[in-house]
């Protein structure tokens, strides 16, 4: 086994090992075992379509009162919702497939969760044993097309296999750094006959993850924060896995260092607190952005030094030093040499560091970074966010998202998209709590919102759930909303139509002589443009209304706030909004891919002036 994750939280029910008492052995078949077990791990709902190898499974999960199936009408979809219900619960999501095509359409899911560190068990159905590796009908190798994707995978051919490798499934998945394990059952071992016991005997020889951080790297830590001019918290998506939002606050009132939190940290701190300066990266706030660069040392914790937010590498944050926390030790020094590397949980690598800090503080060691404040304060004021009106006074998708925000009720789930929308709504929301911002950040997944916001929905059925696509994205998952109809989960969708694959869209702008090669969606090259709203293909409206949901068009900015509150009463069923606004608006702050963070753009073509500052 490819141990790729080390120590952390424990959201699901842990397996036991052996020397426990037993429950009663019964004679069950290998499907009736599997989902015997799914009920004793805790969970709840399943989301999935049977098939032929799967199919066994699928008559035992009819009569069990604890396990939930919502068959969703394409297992991409699956896959989404088990992520968005992982996200939004904190517990393990589940999704299953049939052998083949099933199993191969969890695949785009398996690496997002991947990329996103999601726990989620994937449970497919394989040819019989004795077919395997005969290209039998339906058959793919799916152990092997995911390896490089999960935390790892399971092949199981016999039926008194399937209970252990459910536990260790699940505790895998949720344990060290989460992350998708797949499980593929073949189809004779489903029909066989077997016993079942719980709890089963694990055996976990080589996972062994560390969560308790060394001692003397915290102190070391400490030291040097207490040292700094310039400090930044650099928070990652770590500290929202490892629920480690109120030991964050603390530390950082107690430095009274700045921190920015990543598009997969968003809500980890809150985001109107003072010291908080925004989201790092592509298109981060001047603020953030200009800090990580200028920070003499940057402490990162459960992040991993992305691309996205570091531009060109070699230029990233020259004159810092590095504290380095991850659950995961591949992590660490992968992309940036840390200084103070510190292996373990996010929650209790900051819980000491609290401590370690305020002994640096009663020993009369204490940071002074006013003049750091003076320039992060000067930086945050020249060059907030914004947007403009368009001066046609049609919608500003800006606008549109920051009212869904303002008038969404407490404790609203936002899921979005991937692309202009997706940073507008990083943007132009606050997230003030965990567990109400999911995306897909690391594989930047089109079409992840719908489904995820279903899954988010059913794992959170109290909660509004609002997912804010694009037209684009819209486009590729829409078909769940049938789901949604047929399986009372009401979600809201607000599309931001403009009409084009608009990221995209934007670099052809910026980079391309404004050639606007194939990113128009309304309209064909052999098809006249359609303007109206109405008559653009397809209608979104008519399609919603099509497949079970309430329907609506807003395209007046007089109109936006009544919109929305109608979509925020309706409770019956799933609404979509179709919101059309404008195709020129941009997404500000940008830095070029492949450039330094230094040459940011606050807007087009204009570079931020950052004064005097001693460090320049």
């Amino acid at each position: 086994m490819t141990e790729q994750a080390t120590g952390a939280h424990h959201p699901q029910p842990r397996p036991r090992n052996g020397g426990s008492h037993p429950a009663s052995v019964e004679h069950v078949t290998g499907a009736q075992s599997l989902i015997r077990s799914l009920e004793e791990v805790g969970a709840d709902t399943v989301f999935g379509i049977p098939g032929g190898a799967i199919l066994p499974a699928y008559d035992p999960m009819m009569d069990s009162t604890k396990v939930r199936h919502v068959l969703v009408r394409h297992e991409q979809g699956a896959g989404h919702a088990a992520t968005g219900y992982a996200q939004a619960t904190g517990k393990v999501g589940v999704c299953m497939a049939t052998s083949g095509p099933g199993a191969t359409n969890l695949v785009t899911p398996i690496a997002d969760a991947h990329m996103d560190s999601v726990p989620i068990v994937a449970i497919t159905g394989q040819v019989a044993s004795k077919a395997i590796g005969t290209d039998a009908f339906q058959e793919a190798d799916i152990c092997g097309i995911t390896m490089p994707i999960t935390k790892h995978n399971f092949l199981v051919t016999k039926a008194e296999d399937i209970p252990r490798t459910i536990a260790e499934a699940f505790h895998i998945a949720s344990t060290g750094r989460p992350g998708p394990v797949l499980v593929d059952i073949a189809k004779d071992a489903l029909q066989a006959q077997t016993t079942f016991s719980w709890p089963p005997q694990t055996d976990l020889p080589g996972y062994r993850p560390v969560t308790k951080p060394h001692a003397k790297q915290i102190r070391e830590a400490a030291r040097l924060i207490t040292q700094a001019e310039r400090p930044v918290l650099y928070v990652g998506g770590g500290v929202l896995k490892a629920h480690a939002t109120a030991e964050l606050k603390v530390l950082a009132e107690l430095t009274g260092a700045p921190v920015t939190t990543t598009l997969m940290a968003l809500g980890a701190f809150p985001d109107t607190h003072r010291q908080h300066l925004g989201m790092p990266g592509m298109h981060g706030t001047v603020a953030a952005v200009t800090a990580l660069q200028k920070a003499d040392l940057l402490v990162a914790l459960g992040a991993r030094f992305d691309d996205r937010v570091t531009g060109k590498l070699d230029s990233f944050a020259p004159n810092a030093k590095v504290v380095h926390a991850d659950i995961d030790p591949a992590e660490i020094g992968k992309n940036r040499v840390a200084d103070v590397p510190i292996v373990g949980d996010a929650r209790e690598v900051i819980a000491d560091l609290v401590v370690a800090v305020q002994a640096e503080h009663d020993a009369g060691h204490t940071g002074d970074y006013s003049g750091w404040w003076e320039d992060l304060n000067r930086w945050r004021e020249t060059y907030p966010l914004g947007y403009e009106q368009p001066a046609d006074g049609s919608l500003s998708p800006q606008q549109v998202i920051q009212r869904i925000g303002q008038l969404a009720p407490e404790d609203t789930i936002f899921a979005a998209g991937v692309g202009q929308h997706q940073m507008w709504a990083a943007h132009f929301i606050d997230y003030e709590k965990p567990a109400t911002w999911l995306n897909s950040g690391g594989a930047g997944t089109m079409g992840y919102a719908v489904p995820a916001a279903m899954g988010a929905k059913a794992g959170a059925a109290d909660r509004t759930v609002w997912a804010i696509d694009g037209d684009g994205c819209f486009q590729m998952t829409n078909q769940e909303l049938v789901t949604c109809a047929l399986n009372n989960i009401p979600v809201k969708v607000a599309i931001i139509n403009n009409g084009a694959l608009g990221m995209v869209r934007q670099w052809q702008t910026l980079f391309y002589n404004q050639r606007y090669s194939n990113t128009v969606l309304h309209s064909g090259p052999d098809t006249p443009a359609q303007t109206s709203p109405g008559t653009r293909v397809p209608d979104f409206v008519k399609l919603a209304e099509a497949m079970g949901c309430i329907g609506i068009r807003c395209e007046d900015p007089s109109d936006l706030d009544a919109v929305i509150e109608k979509a925020n009463s309706i409770n019956d069923r799933p609404v979509v909004v179709d919101f059309i606004v404008h195709e020129d608006a941009m997404v500000w702050p940008m830095v070029a891919a492949g450039t330094s963070n230094d040459e940011i753009q606050a807007a087009l073509g204009v570079r931020p002036d950052f004064g005097d500052s001693e460090d320049d």
